[in-house]
């Protein structure tokens, strides 16, 4: 009976500190998980510039020319807003906020691989009130200099406006320039202008336009933007998801939030590039540098102080027992 209770106690507490302390965050920016049981493929994520806390979403291919305002703190939706002047989206991909809180997104998904000839972006003001409504948005048609394609990585400069896509492609895509600004009476042909080296499923600017992080499904990059002229600074530390198809700032530029489609998906945490003690920030061997997971982090990541207690603990148990049953002999 001694030795059960021994074995109990000492499982009991190496589980309860080898369990995940929680991550909490008073602006909502540490994580969360959208509760909204509309959204189930979740594909773009901004960060709200009028809203603090809050994140706009959309759903893939199938569902209406919907997007959704999602609060961190709680999980839930607080505003469905329709979009009207544009025709029904064909595969919404991305989403993005640039200058003047004006809202973009990219309808830029082709799963045929290249077989649509064009491709919409849709922009509309970000709304000062969050509330369900329609708010009336511009079309712009968008094809490739160099052909047909599929991407679902669109981005805003936070500076300049200037429209960046980064096509999908399993060995690597390259970043696409739109025009100076966007017509919505002709078509807005679009450029490479570099070589990415990932199969990106989304990208987003840092708020003060000096970074670009494109994520794929495996990991991503942080580059120096360098007016387009992209250099690479070291890896992105992206979580383990099902199926990561997001990727955005906090407003305040101190964190990356990464989404997952799937009914209830996770947004999960980590620290920004170049921020103190984050991952992912260039080191002399182009390397990110490590660090501990913030919250929602990769369940790769290691918390060594933890580990440290947990295993004195494990050998000073053992050895308990070792004495407790010599005794009994």
């Amino acid at each position: 009976m001694r030795r059960s209770l021994a074995f109990l106690a000492g499982a009991l507490l190496i589980g309860a500190l080898a369990a995940p302390a929680p991550a909490f965050a008073d602006d909502g920016d540490g994580g969360f998980t959208i509760e909204d049981p509309r959204i189930t493929e979740s594909s773009g994520l901004a960060a709200s510039h009028l809203h603090p806390g809050v994140y706009w979403t959309h759903n893939d291919s199938g569902d209406g020319p919907y997007i959704y305002a999602v609060d961190s703190r709680t999980g839930k939706t607080v505003a469905t807003v329709t979009l009207s002047g544009i025709g029904r989206p064909r595969d919404a991909e991305a989403i993005s906020i640039g200058p003047g809180n004006e809202i973009y997104v990219g309808d830029i998904g082709d799963n045929f691989g290249g077989r649509w000839p064009y491709v919409w972006i849709y922009r509309l003001p970000e709304p000062k009130v969050l509330k369900d409504q329609t708010i009336r948005a511009t079309q712009y048609v968008v094809k490739y200099a160099n052909g047909p394609r599929d991407a679902e990585s669109l981005v805003v400069h936070p500076k300049t406006g200037r429209v960046y896509i980064i096509d999908k492609k399993e060995d690597g895509g390259h970043l696409y320039e739109g025009p100076a600004r966007l017509s919505s009476t002709g078509t807005n042909v679009f450029r490479p202008i570099a070589a990415v080296d990932l199969w990106a499923t989304d990208a987003a600017f840092s708020p003060d336009g000096r970074q670009l992080a494109v994520r794929g499904y495996f990991g991503g990059i942080a580059y120096a933007w360098n007016g387009g002229r992209i250099t690479r600074q070291g890896r992105l530390d992206v979580p383990l998801q099902r199926q990561g198809e997001s990727v955005t700032y906090s407003l305040d530029g101190s964190k990356l939030l990464y989404g997952s489609e799937g009914t209830d998906s996770p947004v999960q945490a980590e620290s920004a590039p170049g921020e103190s003690g984050a991952g992912g920030a260039a080191s002399p061997s182009g390397r990110a540098t490590p660090r501990a997971g913030s919250g929602g982090g990769s369940p790769l990541h290691a918390n060594y102080k933890v580990g440290a207690v947990v295993l004195a603990l494990g050998l000073v148990l053992v050895f308990g027992l070792k004495r407790l049953l010599g005794r009994k002999r």
